[in-house]
């Protein structure tokens, strides 16, 4: 038996790493079922990122992502076009993953649920996964060739 029944989460996803698989896992660790809101690409814009991967893309590979590393797992992929999408909105969602990065979102999201009436979720905070050089690994860094989507540091000397 699960801690929650239906947790949410959200991001990018557009390079699939080893801090994405650390947030998936928690959650489906704690989790009959996991709601995963998914970057729509005008919202990432709007954010100030540039995409490797369009959304379908980025669909497609959070999905293959799943079924192989969590196969026996329940979840739902919602296009995000704002920073919570059902999370706001579905009563039954009992907790919000999230990263070191984004903790603070969690209140946020707790004042939109009690304008809408909604109990509060609880905020799992996942501790941030680092690269072999204790930095955090993050999209950026594997598109600017420092490390792999592992952490492994890559040679600079091309």
């Amino acid at each position: 038996m699960s801690q929650f029944s239906l947790v949410a989460m959200g991001g990018t996803f557009d390079i699939i790493h080893r801090g994405h698989i650390t947030l998936l896992s928690s959650a489906f660790e704690i989790s009959d079922k996991v709601i995963i809101g998914l970057t729509s690409d005008e919202f990432a814009k709007k954010r100030g990122k540039t995409l490797s991967n369009n959304y379908e893309k980025r669909l497609a590979n959070l999905t293959e992502t799943i079924f192989k590393e969590f196969p026996k797992s329940s979840f739902q992929i919602s296009k995000l076009d704002n920073d919570f999408g059902p999370a706001v909105l579905e009563p039954e969602v009992q907790a919000l993953v999230v990263s070191d990065e984004t903790s603070s979102q969690g209140d946020v999201l707790n004042d939109l649920r009690a304008k809408k009436n909604l109990s509060p979720v609880e905020v799992i905070t996942v501790p941030m996964h680092l690269a072999k050089d204790g930095s955090r690994i993050s999209t950026t860094r594997i598109k600017n060739s420092e490390i792999d989507s592992e952490g492994n540091l890559l040679s600079v000397d091309k």
